[in-house]
């Protein structure tokens, strides 16, 4: 394993759960930042990239706009590279059309993409139905991530991907999904920082979405035990993490005290 470039990180779970710092991760990324470059990748539909940064520097990081890698401006990308001018029925919780400026988003059918953001209250039994009748009379079905849970000060909660295959078993069909874990985010933040996968480690709170994912992509695979991490997840008999830490507040350590050449600590 080389010595890291680079980091990607996660934001919920890994930084902040319910927007509050979690212990340590405030000086952590101050320490991280003194020796490696970073990007924020993050599956988040619920702000902008701008509101983002701001959340996150009410919390007492130090985030430049540049750094904070979206999904909802690499599915802008992929709606305008693949459904150019379409009728887009989002459902969504939180207003995020500042980041898909050039998608034309209704609120009824007719509707050519029915397109899912972050699960929320919005997600109620009429939104879902008018969402199936779109996809059924034709529409594709594109969605940000397949995030089955999400952490909260109240625990975990449902989120997008519990939706989605519901709507993907009820209509027949197979969504396109453009955030993690598919490699589109990961390639746009390595593209930002100018390292190649192997230069580079993502510090995730999901095992599959973030941690697998990465390493698959050939990014070394930092897992935290915070956020949404349990334990059983470690024993389903997927790929272990390249490395598994107790929390973000570890991260300079392990990169100062060359974690990275032992692997897995």
């Amino acid at each position: 394993m080389a010595a890291p470039r680079a980091l990607l990180i996660d934001v919920d779970g890994v930084l902040v759960v319910s927007w509050r710092p979690l212990p340590g991760a405030v000086d952590a990324l101050a320490a991280v930042r003194e020796q490696v470059g970073v990007r924020f990748l993050t599956n988040t539909t619920s702000h902008t990239r701008a509101q983002l940064t701001a959340l996150l520097r009410d919390a007492g990081f130090d985030v430049g706009q540049d750094e904070v890698v979206t999904v909802a401006s690499a599915v802008s990308t992929y709606l305008r590279r693949n459904h150019a001018g379409a009728r887009c029925l989002l459902l969504t919780s939180g207003d995020i059309a500042a980041d898909l400026p050039e998608v034309r988003i209704v609120t009824e059918p007719p509707a050519d993409v029915v397109l899912l953001g972050g699960a929320g209250e919005e997600f109620s039994y009429d939104a879902l139905n008018t969402a199936l009748a779109a996809v059924l009379d034709g529409a594709a079905l594109v969605a940000m991530h397949r995030n089955l849970v999400w952490r909260t000060d109240a625990g975990l909660q449902l989120d997008t991907g519990a939706y989605l295959a519901g709507l993907e078993a009820a209509a027949g069909v197979r969504a396109t999904v453009v955030g993690k874990p598919e490699p589109a985010m990961f390639d746009a933040a390595l593209a930002s920082l100018g390292v190649r996968p192997e230069e580079c480690a993502m510090v995730g709170d999901d095992l599959d979405t973030d941690v697998r994912a990465a390493q698959a992509r050939g990014i070394t695979g930092v897992q935290v035990r915070t956020g949404k991490f349990r334990a059983t997840q470690l024993e389903d008999g997927g790929p272990p993490p390249h490395v598994l830490l107790d929390s973000f507040a570890d991260v300079p350590r392990w990169l100062r005290e060359g974690g990275w050449r032992r692997g897995q600590t």
